[in-house]
C-alpha cells in the first residue's frame, strides 16, 4: 500500500489526474456550477461587527439593555451651521423638511425645532401642559427673535440636544422604527428617501446639511464595502497578471493562471453563500486574497513544468514530475497558509470565525484547482516554445541568484549581524505599539459622511452612543429623590468629561418640571428639594399622556433608568480612563446592595471587542506557529530543522510589529489579522526551499553545501517571483478607502518582502552553519544512507 504523501503516493495522484482529464474537467465545471447556484444566498451585513462572543459579560449587559429600552442605534441627526438659516423662509423650510419624514412608515418619530414644547404650569388643573414654541410656522422676524431668545437663554433642557447656543448650530433628530434598524428597509429609506430629500433641500436653499447617526453611517459604510469588492478583484487580477506576464512572457501561461484564480473566486462566493454568511468588511477581502494566494501556486507549477521541459524535452514526463515533485510541497504550503487563517476559527468572535472558515476552505479549494487544471490544460497544449522558456535564463534573474549565493557563501556574519540589529530595533518598536478601539477610525476618512461625524463631534461632542443603565432593584425606584440625586452626581462627572456630550435622562426632565412649576424661570432648572418633590410630582402625575416624556428614559415599571451620552471618537487609552472615572464614581455614589449600574452602548461594545481580539491574537498566532511546527516535524523529523525553519519566519513578524510601533500604526481589528496571515503565507517559501533541499540531499548523497546551493538556485527564482506577486498583490489593498484595509495591505506586503529576504539569505546561512548536526540527523533518519568520506566532503567544499 502506498504511504500517504510519499513519492509513490504523488506518482499515483499524477497518473490519476493525467488519465482522467476529461472526467476531472467535467467535475470541476459541475462543482463551479453548483457553487454559482449558492450566490443568491449571499447577503450583505446590516449590523456592525460584534467582535465579542455571544456569552461575554459585556454582550449580555448590552442585550439586557436592549430588552429594557429597545434598539439604541436608531437615531439619525441632520445639522446646519449657517447664520442664513435664521431667516423666516429658511427656518420654516428646515422645519418642513424635518416634518416631511414623520409620515414615512420607517420613521418612529422626528424631533425638530418646530416640535419643541414648553412645559407650562396649569394651576387650575394642578398639572403641566405642553405648549409649542412655534405654532404652525414662523411669520415674522420678531417671532424669530423671540424663538432664539427663548431657546438659547431660557430653556437649558434643550441645550446641546437640538442646538448649540455657542455656535448657533441647529439639528433635527429622526428616530427610525427599531424593528427596521438591522434590515434592508433601513438602507432603502436612507438611499431612496432621506438622501434625495436632503439633496433637494440643499439645492433649493443653498444650505449645507450635515447628516450622521449610526444607521446612516452603517448604511454608507457597508455600501463602500460592497463597492470595493469589485475594485479589489479587478485590481488584484490586473496587478498579478501584469507581473506574471512580465516574468513568464507568455500570454498562454498568464491566461491559464487567470482562469484558475477566477474559478477560485467563484468557489469563494459559493462557499459564503453555502454557509449563509454575511459579507462583512473581512469576508469582502477573501476573493482578492484568493487571487493573490492562488497565483504563486500557478507560478511554482508552471515554472517547474517549463524547467522540466527545458531539461529533457519530454512533455508527458514533465507533467508527471510537476505533480510528483511539486505536489507535496504545494499541498504543505497551502495547508500552512490555510492554517494561518483557520486559527481565527478558535476565537469566540463570530466575525473572525466566519472569516477564518471561508478563507481556509477557499485556500484549499484554490490548491485543488491549481493541481488539477494546470497539468490537464498543458497536457492538451503543444510543447512550450523556446521563447516561453527564455525567462529561465534571464541574465538579471541569474545575477540575483548569483548575488544570493555569494552572500550565503561569503557574508554569513553580515547576514547574522543585520538580522540581530533588526531584531533589537524591532523589540524596541514593539513597546511603542498602542491599541485602538475606535469605531470609526477605519472608515473612509475622505468620505462626506466621515467629515459629518467630525462635524457633530465638534458641535455636539460626538454621535457614538454611550449608555448607562441604572437598576434600582425595586418598582418605581427611579423617581425617588435619592435615586435622582445619585444620577445627577454621576451626570456632573459626565458634563466635566470633555470627550462626552451633555447627558440626557429623567434627571433633566425632573429639573425641567421644577423650572415649569416656577413659571419657566431658568434659575430653577435644578432638582427639587424633598418638600418640593411631592407636589411637583403630583403635577406630573395629573398631566395628560401627551406630557409623558418619561418613556424614553425610564422603563414601564419605573425600576430601570438610562443616562444617554454621546462620545467623541477616542482611543482605547482615553476610553479606559473615562470608564475608570465613571466606575469609580458609580461605586462611590450607588451602593451595590441597592443598585446595579452597567455601562454599555455600541462604542463601548466595540472598544471591549478590540481588547478581546488583541488577547486572541496571541492565542491564534501561537496556534499557527504550533501547527506549522508540526508540519515541519512531519516533513523533517528533526527538532533543529523546526527551529531553523521558524527563525526566518518569526523575524519578519517582529520587524513588522516594530515598524507598527515606530510608524504609530495601532493594533486594531484590521491590523490584528496581519500576523497570522503573513506567517501562514511566508512559511510557504521555507517549505518550498526545504522540500527542494531534502530532494537535493538525496540526489547529492547528503552533501549539504552542494544541496543548499542547488536548492537556492532552483527554488530561489520561484520564491522571488511569488514574493513579488504577493507583495504587489497585497499592495492593491492600499487603494482602499478604509484605513484598516490599507494598513492590512501595506503591513502584509512589507512582512512578505522581509520574509522573502529571510528565506533566501538567512535560511540557507543557518543550514550551512548547522550543517554537521543537521547532516547527522538527516543521515540517521534516512534508511539508505551512506557515510561520506572526509576527503569527499573537502572536495565538495
Amino acid at each position: 500500500m502506498t504511504k500517504l504523501f510519499s513519492v509513490g503516493f504523488w506518482e499515483a495522484i499524477a497518473r490519476l489526474i493525467l488519465r482522467n482529464r476529461i472526467g476531472i474537467i467535467l467535475v470541476v465545471a459541475a462543482a463551479t456550477f453548483l457553487f454559482g447556484k449558492q450566490w443568491d444566498k449571499m447577503r450583505f451585513t446590516y449590523t456592525e461587527a460584534n467582535l465579542l462572543p455571544d456569552e461575554h459579560s459585556v454582550n449580555l449587559e448590552y442585550n439586557a439593555f436592549l430588552e429594557t429600552f429597545g434598539e439604541e442605534g436608531n437615531l439619525i441627526v441632520l445639522g446646519v451651521k449657517d447664520s442664513t438659516l435664521f431667516t423666516v423662509e429658511h427656518l420654516n423650510a428646515w422645519n418642513n423638511l424635518s416634518s416631511s419624514f414623520k409620515n414615512i412608515p420607517e420613521v418612529e418619530t422626528v424631533v425638530s425645532i418646530s416640535d419643541l414644547q414648553k412645559l407650562v404650569k396649569n394651576t387650575a388643573k394642578q398639572q403641566f401642559d405642553l405648549e409649542p414654541f412655534i405654532k404652525d410656522s414662523i411669520s415674522s422676524i420678531t417671532q424669530l427673535d423671540q424663538l432664539q431668545e427663548q431657546l438659547f437663554k431660557k430653556y437649558p433642557f434643550y441645550d446641546n440636544f437640538l442646538f448649540n447656543k455657542e455656535t448657533k448650530t441647529i439639528r433635527s433628530a429622526i428616530y427610525l422604527e427599531k424593528s427596521i434598524v438591522n434590515t434592508p428597509a433601513r438602507k432603502d429609506f436612507i438611499t431612496d428617501v432621506l438622501i434625495p430629500s436632503i439633496e433637494e433641500f440643499e439645492d433649493t436653499y443653498d444650505l449645507d446639511v450635515r447628516v450622521s447617526g449610526m444607521p446612516y453611517i452603517r448604511t454608507l459604510n457597508s455600501q463602500n464595502i460592497i463597492d470595493e469588492i469589485g475594485i479589489f478583484i479587478t485590481a488584484a487580477l490586473l496587478v498579478t497578471s501584469i507581473i506574471f506576464f512580465f516574468f513568464f512572457r507568455s500570454f498562454r501561461a498568464t491566461f491559464i493562471s487567470m482562469i484558475v484564480v477566477l474559478i477560485g473566486v467563484m468557489w469563494t462566493f459559493g462557499i459564503i453563500g453555502l454557509l449563509e454568511y454575511e459579507i462583512t468588511v473581512l469576508t469582502a477581502l477573501i476573493p482578492p486574497l484568493i487571487i493573490v494566494i492562488g497565483i504563486p501556486n500557478c507560478i511554482f507549477l508552471i515554472n517547474k513544468y517549463q524547467h522540466e521541459v527545458n531539461k529533457h524535452g519530454n512533455k508527458a514526463k514533465s507533467l508527471q514530475r510537476v505533480i510528483t515533485k511539486i505536489g507535496n510541497a504545494t499541498l504543505m504550503t497551502n495547508v500552512t497558509t490555510a492554517s494561518g487563517f483557520a486559527t481565527f476559527i478558535i476565537t469566540e468572535s463570530k466575525l473572525l470565525k466566519e472569516f477564518g472558515t471561508v478563507a481556509s476552505l477557499s485556500i484549499l479549494g484554490i490548491f485543488l484547482l491549481c493541481l488539477l487544471i494546470i497539468p490537464i490544460i498543458y497536457s492538451f497544449m503543444p510543447m512550450p516554445k523556446d521563447k516561453h522558456l527564455e525567462h529561465l535564463n534571464k541574465r538579471w534573474i541569474n545575477r540575483f541568484v548569483d548575488w544570493m549565493e555569494q552572500m550565503v557563501k561569503h557574508r554569513k556574519i553580515t547576514i547574522y549581524v543585520t538580522a540581530l540589529i533588526l531584531l533589537v530595533a524591532s523589540i524596541i518598536g514593539i513597546y511603542k505599539i498602542k491599541i485602538s478601539g475606535s469605531l470609526i477610525e477605519d472608515m473612509p476618512q475622505k468620505a462626506e459622511f466621515f467629515q459629518d461625524i467630525r462635524f457633530f463631534e465638534e458641535e455636539f461632542n460626538g454621535i457614538m452612543p454611550l449608555e448607562i443603565m441604572v437598576d434600582t432593584k425595586r418598582k418605581k425606584g427611579v423617581m425617588k429623590l435619592s435615586t435622582l440625586k445619585r444620577m445627577n452626581e454621576l451626570e456632573e462627572l459626565i458634563i466635566e468629561t470633555p470627550e462626552l456630550s451633555q447627558p440626557i435622562s429623567v434627571v433633566s426632565l425632573v429639573k425641567y418640571s421644577k423650572q415649569a412649576y416656577y413659571n419657566g424661570n431658568p434659575k430653577y432648572y435644578q432638582l427639587p428639594t424633598s418638600q418640593e418633590n411631592s407636589f411637583i410630582l403630583s403635577y406630573a402625575k395629573n398631566s395628560t399622556s401627551d406630557v409623558d416624556l418619561l418613556k424614553n428614559f425610564v422603563d414601564s415599571t419605573g425600576q430601570y433608568a438610562r443616562i444617554t451620552t454621546f462620545m467623541k471618537d477616542v482611543g482605547t487609552d482615553k476610553m479606559e480612563r473615562i470608564e475608570e472615572d465613571l466606575r469609580n464614581k458609580i461605586a462611590k455614589v450607588f451602593p451595590k446592595d441597592r443598585y446595579d449600574v452597567t455601562i454599555t452602548g455600541k462604542a463601548y461594545l466595540f472598544q471591549k471587542g478590540t481588547k478581546y481580539l488583541v488577547n486572541n491574537l496571541i492565542l491564534s498566532l501561537s496556534l499557527a506557529i504550533l501547527l506549522i511546527s508540526l508540519f515541519m516535524a512531519y516533513m523533517f523529523r528533526s527538532f533543529r530543522m523546526i527551529i531553523v525553519s521558524l527563525i526566518p519566519n518569526l523575524l519578519p513578524l517582529l520587524i513588522t510589529a516594530g515598524l507598527m510601533g515606530y510608524l504609530g500604526v495601532p493594533i486594531k481589528p484590521s491590523t490584528i489579522l496581519v500576523f497570522s496571515i503573513a506567517f501562514g503565507i511566508s512559511v510557504d517559501d521555507t517549505i518550498h526551499f526545504l522540500a527542494k533541499y531534502r530532494q537535493e540531499l538525496r540526489a547529492n548523497h547528503w552533501k549539504i553545501r552542494k544541496s543548499v546551493y542547488a536548492a537556492l538556485r532552483e527554488t530561489g527564482v520561484s520564491m522571488f517571483y511569488t514574493s513579488i506577486v504577493l507583495f504587489f498583490g497585497f499592495s492593491v489593498f492600499v487603494i482602499s478607502n478604509f484605513g484598516g484595509t490599507v494598513a492590512l495591505g501595506a503591513l502584509v506586503s512589507a512582512t512578505l518582502l522581509f520574509a522573502m529576504l529571510a528565506n533566501l539569505l538567512l535560511l540557507p546561512s543557518l543550514l550551512l552553519s548547522l550543517e554537521r548536526s543537521i547532516a547527522n540527523k538527516e543521515v540517521l533518519k534516512e534508511p539508505n544512507f551512506r557515510i561520506i568520506p572526509e576527503e569527499d566532503k573537502n572536495n565538495d567544499k
